[in-house]
């Protein structure tokens, strides 16, 4: 299959269908040749980035909407645009492969349509773009809904926010201690011809100037680093388990946390690792073996722990709730697409029962930590604070001078310190 094609299909699937895009490329990347991987890739993050702009631009030169079978004709027409306004491969090559795109697509009586759009964004691109960039919302390539709500949490910091998202995200490692310090194999690195830079905060990370494929990363099969975004670092850095410790991640796949907690402490007595679904935890498993690391991992549900455990009160919880993950849309830009408003009060909702759930599972002068990957107050500091308040044995254990139980937690906002953005909040229960 082309290329372009199978962007389109792809494109359509996620827009249309409600599908993942995580999901979806590596079916695709089976039906086209290995070189076009990289491209492939390309054309569906970046077309699903811009999306809301790209269609806006589309829409101009649109006599009427391509629907029924021919809509992926139209997800085809955004991918040309996109290679046109936003990548270096140059614009006849784009065009021709593009249309001949339509073939595949068994849509070649739009040939002649595609061509002409496309040709018409070359020459009318500037008024084009005048007309859509008229709305933050085009311009900035976000849902109205989200705007909104960003607009109303952070105003004056919500325009950055958006722009961060569009952003390409770096590649974060996390060192292996129990192989390398951090300053060995930044210079390990150094040797590769592959520069890094720590992190302020995560002591354990390095940012890649230009991210590689992890085949390239010295020692990685034998576990001497993981690709962990900083701010998903600072997890196991708060939680801050001690030797003899029972520990639980609820919600723990990939286990990018799970494993950075079994590295900052081999003496846990046991570290459980729980999730829901049966094929994520296939992928805790995967890095529990490259690592060298032991856990008790559990399918379970995490609203209801006596289905799944028996066992004694844990000593530390992390709880990794379900979440919107509008902190992580540069890394995954089809969330912006398949999230919809009503969406994060069922997250809320359940967040709160799973918060309530999991609480009774810990020991008196136990610790959690709450964390998403959301910058939704709903999700975090509004969460936090209403489980407070209907909580008489919790405290809030503050993170900085801000974290108090009117405002509690610490939100990490996108492309602060090239992070990705994340909420924390550490809960103490009373004796």
């Amino acid at each position: 299959m082309k290329t372009r094609a199978a962007a389109a299909n792809i494109l359509h699937q996620v827009l249309h269908q409600g599908q993942s895009l995580s999901t979806l490329l590596p079916r695709y990347h089976s039906q086209i040749a290995a070189k076009d991987s990289a491209l492939l890739q390309e054309l569906c993050f970046g077309t699903l980035r811009w999306y809301s702009r790209l269609d806006a631009v589309a829409k101009q030169l649109l006599s009427k909407p391509l629907k029924g079978k021919y809509r992926p004709v139209h997800s085809l027409i955004l991918v040309g645009i996109y290679q046109l306004l936003y990548t270096r491969i140059p614009a006849h090559a784009a065009l021709a492969e593009t249309v001949a795109a339509c073939k595949p697509l068994k849509a070649d009586p739009f040939k002649g349509m595609v061509n002409g759009v496309l040709r018409n964004v070359q020459r009318q691109q500037e008024s084009l773009l005048a007309k859509v960039d008229a709305l933050p919302q085009l311009r900035l390539a976000h849902p109205n809904w989200l705007v909104k709500r960003l607009q109303a949490a952070y105003p004056e910091q919500w325009e950055a926010i958006l722009e961060a998202n569009n952003q390409r995200p770096p590649l974060w490692l996390r060192v292996n201690q129990r192989q390398y310090s951090t300053a060995d194999y930044m210079a390990l690195l150094q040797d590769a011809d592959l520069a890094a830079e720590p992190d302020a905060l995560a002591h354990q990370a390095l940012r890649l100037l230009q991210p590689v494929d992890v085949n390239r990363l010295p020692g990685f099969e034998q576990g001497a680093c993981s690709v962990q975004d900083a701010a998903a670092q600072l997890a196991a850095l708060l939680l801050a388990p001690a030797p003899n410790e029972l520990v639980l991640d609820a919600c723990a796949a990939p286990g990018g946390k799970m494993a950075h907690l079994l590295e900052l402490q081999p003496a846990i007595a046991q570290l459980v690792a729980m999730d829901q679904d049966p094929e994520r935890l296939k992928r805790v498993h995967q890095n529990l073996e490259r690592l060298g690391l032991t856990a008790t991992v559990l399918q379970g549900d995490g609203a209801y722990p006596e289905q799944w455990w028996q066992g004694p009160l844990f000593d530390r919880i992390l709880l990794d709730a379900p979440c919107s993950a509008t902190g992580v849309i540069r890394r995954h830009p089809d969330i912006k697409w398949l999230r919809r408003p009503e969406d994060i009060t069922q997250l809320a909702a359940l967040q709160a029962q799973i918060l309530d759930a999991l609480w009774q599972q810990l020991t008196p002068g136990g610790t959690f930590l709450y964390a998403t990957c959301s910058i939704l107050p709903q999700e975090n500091s509004e969460q936090i604070k209403a489980f407070l308040q209907r909580t008489p044995d919790a405290q809030l254990l503050p993170l900085h001078e801000a974290d108090t139980p009117e405002q509690p937690g610490w939100q990490l906002l996108p492309g602060e310190e090239d992070r990705d953005g994340f909420y924390y909040a550490k809960l103490g229960k009373r004796s």
